[in-house]
């Protein structure tokens, strides 16, 4: 898909583009993102898996890209006044009234992001930046090539680092009590 660059998009523009086509919104610049190499669905799938059989009959619900996140829309805002939609890799939404046809409109209570050689920077200062700003609770950056785990948690208004784990070890989701993720199996490759 040809976009102009010195265009700003908006949810409106977004909801006319092909499924096919991945491309994120970040203050109504596009931003295209790569088909994801094999292992990064891998490392997905596990994590994905964890947090499913974790929720099954609870409330909160865990969604995997493409998926719309709006982390910036409120209730009376028209696709014509919404800049910034985001599709994190997996997101995890506990309040209901967040979700709608298109995806989530607000913050998720916890996003997980699998670095790629494309989205590296992207993930890793924007997107922290932007999920910070929006008050996601919870933020996984999971590295492939380094088979480690950051993960921040939002204390007023800012993120801290609350965790960094690698094969071996566990981790425990915070923002859903009694949840916590083997490293080993997600990084099984």
């Amino acid at each position: 898909m040809n976009l102009a660059l010195e265009k700003t998009y908006t949810l409106a523009d977004y909801l006319t583009w092909d499924e096919g086509d991945h491309i994120e919104l970040i203050a109504g610049e596009p931003v295209m993102l790569a088909t994801p190499l094999r292992v990064h669905q891998e490392i997905v799938g596990e994590l994905f898996g964890y947090l499913r059989d974790y929720l099954k009959g609870k409330k909160c619900k865990v969604y995997v890209a493409p998926f719309a996140v709006r982390v910036f829309e409120r209730d009376n805002d028209l696709p014509e006044q919404v800049d910034t939609v985001v599709e994190p890799d997996i997101s995890v939404v506990c309040d209901p009234a967040k979700l709608d046809r298109i995806g989530c409109k607000g913050a998720p209570d916890l996003i997980m992001e699998i670095l790629s050689p494309s989205t590296r920077r992207h993930d890793k200062a924007r997107k922290l930046n932007l999920y910070q700003r929006a008050g996601v609770k919870e933020y996984w950056i999971v590295d492939p090539d380094n088979k480690d785990v950051q993960v921040f948690l939002l204390k007023d208004g800012n993120y801290i680092i609350q965790a960094f784990g690698e094969p071996g070890d566990t981790l425990p989701v915070n923002v859903l009590p009694g949840c916590t993720i083997d490293l080993a199996a997600v990084f099984s490759e």
